[in-house]
């Protein structure tokens, strides 16, 4: 057995709360393992798992090597530890061999399938307390699969699952093709992932259903999917809320698969899987049939991604986010998209939700795709309400006018598809789409060059600063069907000919120190521009 004077410091700063003496130290190589890249070691580290648990609790060490391997079983008061040099290698099956089979699920159609299973994964945990899986080694996902609709025998799905646990740490580890789910959290309570790089092709990391999370110093790249994403759908088989979370300090990117790990930050070039970009943003939603609540973003960077989106249409309660300090370059769609929708992919019951109390603070945003302004949209009769935008600026490419968002077909569904309607008649009649799966993309090139705004009720923008690269002849900013809204200190430049605001069906508007137009107070209107 190699000598554990070396890393044994290391392993009582990374065990779980009630570190474990020396002797809770458990070698994979003495159970058997190899290290040799070829070799399956799951066996041998999951008996060093077992034995771990067994003497009720303690940290099991991978050194320097490759383990080749399949499902790895997590257990209560267990520490996974990847020593530098070390790599967990998700094994090609051969031999009838592979990762264990995918379990039931919840039984209902709900979710997709990867939200729905998690036994089929490289490194998984259910019902396990006080875990870890720490250390600056590497997670390779090199045979998990994309996404899969079925069971698959044999076959792994994600780098990391975890069902209904608590006290979860992951710390400082490298993710590489984590499959459909580098990270997916499903049910757990008290988790803390600090310190990972994750350069996955699709999710990076999936927080569904879970309660006081942190989320922090981590860098994601994942040009094909979402970087981060909070989530509340029904895998568990009942609504249950993502609340206490707080998302800080982190990167969030969309270059090709690989190049954030070798520094070479290759351009994402699959348009034909992605045709609106790629993705490698921080969202919340869009499975959503529980509550989220109490949310803070703070501290991200976008580069080569999509924007922020936050998305209630499955039923879902949004209520009391905060988000701040965000810079992205390289704007991909709308680098702000809040949605409340009715696609209702859901138990027939639920009612459309709510998404209320949001505060978006200390945005900049350079580069930014045309097609898709900022954008905050509810529904007739279901009002985005209480929105407060303050110190956000934004240059977009520009060079679109009206008469290009004109030519979208009436009931556009998404960039580059073109429904049985025709060019819409009325530029300003953008379809509603309440149970269009949501992206900024899906009104197709909206009327408004800066921020289209419609059914929503309290909405307070105050230091708002927008500009384009390119002439854009669209109005900045186009209301409808909003109520009381305050326009405080906002710039944009003005277009010979093109109002700054439209205005329809709107009421209680005031504009207030606002560049180029003077200040306005609206009681109410149908139809106005200025």
């Amino acid at each position: 057995m190699p000598s554990l004077t070396g890393w044994l410091p290391l392993l009582l700063i990374a065990a779980p709360l009630g570190a474990q003496p020396a002797s809770r130290a458990f070698d994979v190589r003495t159970f058997g393992a190899t290290g040799d890249g070829h070799t399956i070691d799951s066996d041998a580290i999951n008996r060093a798992i077992d034995a771990a648990a067994a003497a009720g609790g303690g940290t099991v060490y991978l050194g320097a090597g490759t383990y080749a391997s399949y499902s790895v079983r997590l257990k209560s008061h267990v520490a996974l530890y990847l020593d530098r040099g070390a790599t967990l290698l998700a094994a090609d099956t051969a031999n009838g061999r592979g990762f264990d089979a995918a379990e039931p699920g919840p039984g209902n159609e709900y979710q997709d399938y990867g939200h729905s299973h998690w036994h089929n994964s490289l490194i998984w945990g259910e019902d396990v307390e006080d875990v870890s899986i720490v250390g600056p080694g590497r997670i390779d996902g090199k045979s998990l699969n994309r996404g899969i609709s079925r069971d698959t025998p044999h076959v792994g799905n994600k780098a990391i699952a975890l069902l209904r646990a608590k006290n979860v740490l992951l710390r400082d580890l490298t993710i590489y093709r984590g499959g459909h789910f580098g990270v997916l959290a499903t049910g757990v309570d008290n988790l803390t992932i600090d310190n990972l790089t994750i350069d996955t092709n699709r999710d990076g990391i999936d927080v569904d259903a879970c309660r006081n999370v942190r989320i922090s110093n981590t860098s994601v790249n994942s040009p094909n999917d979402d970087a981060i994403v909070l989530k509340a759908s029904y895998a568990l088989g009942a609504t249950r809320g993502t609340e206490n979370v707080t998302l800080t300090n982190s990167v969030v990117t969309g270059f090709a698969v690989g190049s954030v790990l070798d520094a070479t930050y290759r351009p994402f070039t699959d348009g034909a899987a992605n045709r609106d970009g790629p993705t490698g943003r921080v969202k919340l939603g869009t499975e959503s049939n529980g509550p989220f609540r109490n949310i803070t973003i703070s501290n991200i960077v976008f580069d080569n991604s999509r924007g922020l989106a936050l998305e209630s249409v499955d039923g879902s309660i949004i209520e009391d986010v905060t988000v701040t300090n965000l810079t992205m370059r390289h704007v991909f769609t709308s680098p702000i998209f809040l949605r409340l929708g009715s696609r209702m992919r859901g138990p027939k019951e639920l009612p459309v939700g709510t998404l209320k109390r949001v505060t978006i603070s200390n945005v900049v945003a350079s580069d930014v795709d045309p097609r898709y302004a900022s954008t905050i949209t509810g529904l007739p009769g279901h009002a985005v309400e209480d929105v407060t935008l303050r110190d956000v600026r934004i240059v977009y490419r520009g060079g679109l006018s009206l008469e290009t968002a004109a030519k979208q077909p009436s009931d556009m569904v998404r960039s580059g598809e073109r429904g049985g309607g025709g060019p819409r008649s009325d530029p300003y009649a953008v379809a509603e789409q309440e149970k269009v799966y949501p992206e900024p993309s899906m009104f197709g090139i909206v009327p408004a060059s800066a921020f289209y705004v419609r059914h929503v009720t309290g909405l307070t923008m105050d230091g708002i600063d927008v500009s384009f690269e390119q002439p854009d002849t669209r109005p900045a900013f186009v209301l409808d069907d909003v109520h009381d809204a305050e326009f405080r200190g906002v710039h944009a430049p003005k277009i010979a000919g093109t109002p700054t605001f439209v205005l329809r069906g709107v009421s209680d508007f005031r504009t207030l120190f606002s560049r180029p137009v003077a200040d306005t107070y609206v009681k109410q209107t149908t139809s106005k521009s200025f």
